[in-house]
């Protein structure tokens, strides 16, 4: 993994005038597992390689369980997580289970927080109700879009006015809330990738903050929890390189630090499909049960 300052290019991305501050020099790294399953060797790439960078630093680690989706996430899969992370030897300093000057470190306890930053977004004219339902989205899947950020959102909702919105909620209809993206191009530097450039439209355009059901978006929600948080540098799958230039955006309108990132190489099988939580083989649990040592499972 290479070293370097981060760059940041977001002339469009201000607060009260004050452009996207750099990180903190004190270095703080995050877990920050979906407990909707057993966790994978997929997950525990990222996350020893996140481990191995803030700990050669001397910096601190968090834990944090991000259970935003309440139909999916379980608390026995946090207990889970937390146990092969303990059974692989990666240690916090912070966390659910230990507590720390930065909590809650739940997701689910954090929920007022992410409900005021909405409200605010949308007062400030930051973002707006979108009314969209999936058939009209799912319309758009034919427009070019980079791989894993999915079509533009073509701003169909971006102009409605208030007697337009109040036809669409006599319809029934409940909105999503989508964040007003600044035009232009996004450049940063990754710690893996170096310098990249994205346009919003390349990243999906708009995106959602809240979904139509009320819950909160992945998007905001670890934005405001890094930020909260005080986390300086990220490590994460190249899946998620295409949300930075999102992530970034909202930290320049909260006015907050922006972390350092490091996009890795994803984990795939032998035919060549990457590893999710569909493959239960390749669960730690599993693993385990097979009678594998954590000493293997880190080497390999």
């Amino acid at each position: 993994m290479t070293t370097g300052r981060e760059c940041l290019s977001l002339p469009c991305m201000q607060h009260e005038g004050r452009p996207v501050s750099t990180a903190p020099a004190e270095v703080r790294g995050r877990f920050a597992p979906s407990p909707t399953g057993y966790m994978h060797l997929g997950n525990m790439w990222s996350f020893l390689l996140c481990w191995l960078a803030v700990r050669a630093e001397g910096g601190a680690m968090v834990l944090r369980m991000e259970d935003i989706d309440p139909d999916r996430s379980r608390p026995e899969y946090a207990e889970a997580v937390m146990d092969d992370l303990r059974w692989l030897g990666l240690d916090w300093d912070e966390g659910p289970d230990v507590g720390g000057p930065y909590g809650p470190y739940v997701q689910s306890e954090r929920l007022e927080s992410y409900r005021e930053a909405v409200e605010r977004l949308l007062r400030e004219d930051r973002a707006y109700p979108c009314y969209c339902t999936r058939k009209e989205l799912r319309t758009l899947a034919s427009a070019p879009h980079a791989e894993d950020a999915g079509p533009a959102y073509p701003g169909i909702c971006a102009a409605l006015g208030a007697a337009q919105r109040r036809e669409r909620e006599a319809e029934g209809r409940k909105p999503a809330v989508r964040l007003r993206c600044p035009e232009g191009t996004v450049e940063f530097t990754d710690l893996v990738h170096g310098p990249v450039r994205m346009t919003s439209a390349e990243c999906g355009g708009d995106f959602a903050v809240r979904r139509s059901d009320g819950v909160f978006a992945y998007q905001l929600a670890v934005v405001l929890d890094d930020a909260d948080q005080r986390i300086t540098r990220i490590v994460r799958g190249d899946d998620l390189l295409h949300c930075t230039p999102r992530q970034l955006a909202l930290y320049g309108l909260i006015g907050a630090p922006a972390p350092r990132y490091a996009h890795v190489p994803l984990v795939y099988d032998h035919a060549g499909e990457r590893h999710a939580k569909r493959h239960h083989s390749l669960e730690l649990q599993e693993i385990r049960r097979a009678g594998a040592a954590p000493e293997q499972v880190v080497g390999y």
